[in-house]
C-alpha cells in the first residue's frame, strides 16, 4: 500500500472513531415525524443492519460508536479495494 493511500486510511479511522462520538441521540427529522405521527411502531425494513443506530452489537459504553465507526469504514475501504482490482483486470 503506497503512502497517500496509507495516510488517508489512517485519517478516516481517526475522523471515524472520534467524529462518531458526536454523532446526535436524538432522531433525524423523518424518525421524529413518524413517531408523532404514529406510524413508526409499524415501519419495517427493507435491509437489516449490521450496525443499529451507530453502534456496535454487544460492546455498552461510549466507544460502540467509535467501533462501529472504525468497523465501517474498514468494510467501505475493502470494498473499494477489491473493487478497484476487480475493475483495473478487467481493463487491462
Amino acid at each position: 500500500m503506497n503512502k497517500p493511500v496509507r495516510f488517508w486510511l489512517i485519517a478516516s479511522l481517526l475522523i471515524a472513531a472520534f467524529v462518531s462520538l458526536l454523532a446526535s441521540s436524538h432522531p433525524d427529522g423523518f424518525e421524529k415525524a413518524g413517531e408523532e405521527i404514529g406510524y413508526i411502531e409499524q415501519a419495517g425494513t427493507l435491509l437489516g443492519s449490521w450496525f443499529p443506530d451507530y453502534t456496535f452489537p454487544g460492546v455498552e459504553g461510549w466507544y460502540s460508536g467509535s467501533l462501529a465507526g472504525i468497523f465501517g469504514t474498514v468494510l467501505t475501504f475493502v470494498l473499494f479495494l477489491l473493487l478497484g482490482k476487480l475493475i483495473s483486470r478487467k481493463t487491462r
